[in-house]
Formats: structure tokens, C-alpha cells, sequence
């Protein structure tokens, strides 16, 4: 047998976990001064563009406070109600931050944007260089959440694709990936801000403004729908990666016992758990007793190998018996050409 190879440490260890969360109370510090500015701003100004981006920043820090809940509920052990415990709670807090993103951020987004159309609010000098210096302050808080967040996700990655399922990535933390996702959206809705403000102080047109703003609302539903997609898949049972099933598959080939694997199914329990459920062929001659003995042996090979094996069945089947089940003069079918 091969010998398993090194692998480094899971994304939804402890340790990962305190970085995440480190991760996310950084981008929650950034978004709650960065509302607090933009809302200011936007009241004072009256600039669609600002509130929309307000409201961004709102959604956000709620959307953090959700990941948060997620990071410390998902580390629950198992219990009698819950025997594969509760790792599933990562995708559903997930889930609720892109409905919050969705709702609070993208709707709100486009009203502003549409009352601004309507609206003949005349602007002066100094409101715009206000927006303009808020929106600056915003860009550079923003910026450097994000920067965080990307540099642990290269750290994670890394890690990762020293191992054999690494090829996924850093980014299966739906919490990590939402942070990145919110601040790579909140850098181009602040720039897309920016740039309609400038045009509208330019130009004296709101048309630009409001464009603005419905650009940031548009930007918002597309990650929304993004990464409730993703959530979507993992809540309802998702498969492991297909380099991690190959692996097992193929571990549990090389086992001496084993005639052939007749079929595998995985499906993701949370970010380090996996279940797998295997119907194996054995080498004929093995009485009951052996064949207890075999299966014990083999799920403790595959959970050592691969530590992201939670939980291991194994219904064992006689393929030969089967295929005679199966044959026309069992089943009373035609046989021949």
C-alpha cells in the first residue's frame, strides 16, 4: 500500500478558524466606521451614490455578524439531535449574509439610484469634495480589509495544495470567501461611486450619480446570487472535490481484501468533515467473522490517509452473486444473441 501523503492543516481547523475570524472582525471594524462615514456623508450631500454605498457598508456589517455566529456554531460537537454535528451551520449563515447582501445592499442600491433620477437636488462645491474625501477614506479602509483577507487566502491555498486534495483551495470557508467577495465588491462599489460623484460634480448632470448607484446595486445582486449559489449547493449535499473521491477510491482499491469498489458517494458534512459511503466487492473465501474484522481495519486505513473522512460506511456486496441474480435464467429473461 502507498503511503498516505503529507497533508497540511484543514481550513476548518481551529487554528484556520481563529485566523478567519481575526479575518472578519477586521472587515467588521472597517465596515462600521466606514457606514457610520458614508451615512453621514450621503445625509449631509444628499448623494445617491454615498447612501447606496452606506447602505453597502450596513449589509456588510450585518453580513459579518452572521459569519461570525457561523465560525463559533459549526465547531458544535455532534450530538444525539444532530449525530453528524453541526459543520453544515458554516453554509447556512452563509446563506443568509447574500440575502443580506441581496436585500439591504442591491435593492437599496437601486432605489437610490432611481429616486435619484428623479430628483433636481442642486449640489454645492463643498458637498462634493465631502463625498469625495469619505469615499477616499472608505477606499483605503476597504482596501486594506481586503488586502488581509487575500493574504490568508494565498496562506490557506498554499498550505492546501501541499496536499492531495488541496487543488480547491482556501476558498471552501464560505466565511473567508465571503469577506473577499464583500471587500473586492465594496473596493469597485466605492470606485464606481467616485467616479459618478466626480462626473456629477463635473458635469452638473445627476444622471451620472444615480448610474452609479444603480451600477453598485447591480454589482451586489451578481455576487448575492453568487454565493448564495454556493451555499445553496453545499446545504443540500454537496460531493466531496473529485480529487479527494479519487483518493479514496483508489485507497480502498489497493486494500487486499477488496476485489473492487463497486461504487463510492461522499458529501461534505462541513469544511473538514466528509462522509463516505462505500459499496465494496470482497475476495471470496472470507467468513463473517473476517470480514468484520477486514471492514474495522479498512475504516481505520482510510480515516488515517485522509483525516477529512468524518464519517465511513461500508456495505459489503457479493458482485458475483449479483451478476447471477441478475442473469437471464434467474430473472427469466432471454438469454442468447
Amino acid at each position: 500500500m502507498t503511503a498516505a501523503p503529507d497533508r497540511e492543516e484543514p481550513s476548518g481547523t481551529p487554528s484556520a478558524d481563529r485566523r478567519t475570524r481575526v479575518t472578519v472582525l477586521v472587515a467588521l471594524g472597517a465596515n462600521l466606521l466606514i457606514a457610520v462615514a458614508k451615512a453621514v456623508g450621503g445625509l449631509l450631500t444628499g448623494s445617491p451614490a454615498l447612501l447606496s454605498e452606506a447602505a453597502h457598508s450596513v449589509a456588510d456589517s450585518l453580513n459579518e455578524v452572521f459569519l461570525l455566529a457561523a465560525l463559533r456554531r459549526s465547531r458544535r460537537p455532534a450530538d444525539q439531535r444532530h449525530p453528524f454535528g453541526y459543520g453544515k451551520e458554516r453554509f447556512f449563515w452563509s446563506l443568509l449574509a447574500a440575502v443580506g447582501i441581496f436585500v439591504m445592499g442591491g435593492c437599496f442600491s437601486f432605489f437610490q439610484g432611481v429616486e435619484a433620477l428623479s430628483s433636481d437636488k442642486e449640489e454645492s462645491f463643498g458637498g462634493y469634495v465631502a463625498g469625495l474625501v469619505v469615499l477616499g477614506v472608505a477606499l483605503l479602509a476597504e482596501g486594506a480589509s481586503l488586502l488581509r483577507a487575500v493574504h490568508q487566502a494565498r496562506g490557506e491555498r498554499g498550505k492546501a495544495g501541499k496536499g492531495t486534495a488541496g487543488g480547491a483551495g482556501a476558498l471552501r470557508d464560505p466565511a473567508l470567501r465571503t469577506v473577499i467577495a464583500e471587500d473586492g465588491t465594496a473596493v469597485l462599489g466605492v470606485t464606481f461611486a467616485i467616479v459618478g460623484m466626480a462626473l456629477h460634480m463635473v458635469t452638473g448632470q445627476v444622471v451620472w450619480e444615480a448610474s452609479a448607484s444603480v451600477a453598485i446595486g447591480v454589482l451586489l445582486v451578481c455576487v448575492a446570487f453568487w454565493l448564495g449559489r454556493d451555499a445553496r449547493a453545499q446545504l443540500i449535499g454537496e460531493a466531496a472535490d473529485p480529487e479527494l473521491s479519487r483518493e479514496i477510491r483508489a485507497l480502498l482499491a489497493e486494500q487486499p481484501e477488496i476485489d473492487s469498489v463497486e461504487a463510492l458517494f461522499t458529501m461534505k458534512m462541513g469544511l473538514d468533515s466528509t462522509l463516505v459511503a462505500a459499496r465494496i466487492d470482497l475476495v471470496p473465501g472470507l467468513d463473517s467473522e473476517r470480514v468484520e474484522e477486514v471492514a474495522v481495519r479498512i475504516k481505520r486505513s482510510v480515516a488515517r490517509a485522509v483525516p477529512e473522512a468524518g464519517e465511513i460506511f461500508l456495505d459489503v456486496t457479493d458482485a458475483a452473486a449479483k451478476e447471477a441474480a441478475e442473469s437471464p435464467a434467474a430473472t427469466g429473461g432471454r438469454g442468447g444473441a
